[in-house]
């Protein structure tokens, strides 16, 4: 018989809530997360002044101040992360402490926060007071390994880097290392602290950031006509991801089953979807196909939806080729409306907001859908509602291409199983 692989802890760091209960109940409020930054960051000459920031966040409830001070942003939020997780799972400290349990971390970016102090420094005082800190704080793979140092856990570690996918690519990588016995357990995510001033000009030089800098929490739109783009965000996801028969002998408490996974490339361009979401249609029908399931079994589609023009046409196209007929009555929506778009977390994050709405029966809405656009036709919950959901995707397409789907089950939601075959 296959292994299976299932979810058993939940850690969100995010612009709504920090912790399990905190992020989803600022989801089933309709919460946004969006807010003017400009008092955070100097952001002077760039049109662009809004953001998902995590105003409340203080690494020292979560490690030791010294500690905290040698690490990047980005890597504090991995942590937290992490340690929520663990601390939800409920996981005895020295069944993680063994090289059966490993850590896969995505980011899209790393640690740019310690890069740009690092090179303002090397400009204004020269080489010989860079940090000692600077390579290990600013490396993509920081966060692997300050998560696995924090645990113990001395199973397969390594850093996942594509972009947005790259938390929705760590939790991939981590189900297949699982399925294929490498280990037992891991604990996969990702993290992101980008919002700095680069980082902005960069996003608004290339079109693809809201500049409705006088209506922050409208900003985000995903699939609405009058989108304009996304709104940058900043947090962690990570998740305790085990075999079934590892979380059965603990009397784990299981969110979901992870049935199938999709990764793609769309070899196509380096910053724009192909315009028939070919990449994205592929990694659904690939999480789709390797779960066993049919279209017509997927109830909710828990959408990359950016709020840019480009991709949200994308991938609807995607949505309608990869589930065909019934695409038009699976309830859609985007949780980035809320948190904002947390780049390499993003995908981890969602995948939270993902098991949170099967195990609550719930789904969290998309904000500021008000304007169809013809060429986004789909259902994408303008509005919450309360409804069982067995089987739902969830989606995550980034920079150069790399997409990645990721297929949920939950065994007691009240629904006909009977569809479903062994993977």
């Amino acid at each position: 018989m296959p292994r299976r692989v299932v979810i058993t802890g939940l850690g969100p760091v995010t612009p709504i809530g920090i912790g399990k209960t905190a992020f989803w109940d600022a989801l089933t409020r309709g919460e946004s997360g969006a807010d003017r930054v400009d008092d955070l960051i100097d952001l002077t000459g760039i049109d662009v002044l809004i953001g998902c920031p995590i105003r409340s966040f203080d690494p020292k409830n979560y490690m030791d101040p010294k500690r905290a001070r040698r690490l990047d942003r980005s890597t504090q939020f991995a942590i937290a992360a992490a340690s929520l997780a663990v601390s939800d799972a409920g996981i005895d400290p020295v069944v993680l402490s063994d090289d059966r349990t490993g850590v896969v971390a995505g980011t899209g970016i790393g640690g740019l926060e310690t890069l740009e102090e690092n090179l303002e420094t090397i400009r204004e005082k020269g080489a010989r007071r860079i940090s000692p800190f600077f390579v290990p704080r600013m490396m993509p793979n920081a966060s692997a390994g300050e998560v696995s140092i924090e645990h113990g856990l001395r199973g397969v570690n390594f850093g996942v880097v594509s972009a947005c996918a790259s938390g929705a690519h760590a939790i991939a990588l981590s189900y297949e290392l699982i399925l294929s016995g490498l280990l037992d357990r891991a604990l996969a995510g990702g993290s992101e602290a980008v919002l700095r001033p680069v980082t902005y000009a960069g996003f608004a030089r290339i079109g693809a950031v809201s500049k409705r800098n006088d209506e922050p929490k409208r900003a985000s739109r995903p699939f609405d006509r009058d989108r304009d783009g996304f709104v940058m965000g900043e947090g962690a996801g990570y998740l305790v991801i085990e075999s079934l028969e590892s979380a059965a002998e603990r009397g784990a408490h299981i969110y979901a089953e992870i049935v199938g996974s999709g990764m793609t490339g769309d070899a196509s361009h380096i910053t724009a979807p192909c315009e028939d979401g070919d990449g994205a249609y592929r990694a659904m029908r690939m999480a789709i196909e390797r779960a066993g399931l049919q279209p017509d079994d997927i109830q909710y589609v828990n959408a990359h939806g950016t709020s840019t023009q480009l991709n949200d046409k994308a991938e609807t196209i995607a949505v309608k080729r990869a589930l065909g007929d019934v695409a038009h009555r699976v309830k859609i929506s985007s949780t980035k409306s809320q948190t904002g778009h947390l780049i390499g977390a993003a995908g981890s994050v969602e995948a939270i907001a993902t098991v949170l709405s099967m195990e609550n029966g719930f789904i969290p809405a998309t904000l500021n859908y008000e304007n169809p656009d013809p060429d986004c036709d789909l259902d994408y919950t303008p509005e919450s509602l309360t409804q069982p959901i067995r089987i739902a995707l969830s989606n995550s397409f980034g920079f150069g291409g790399q997409n990645a789907c990721l297929a949920f089950v939950r065994e007691d939601a009240e629904s006909d199983d009977s569809r479903r075959q062994p993977h």
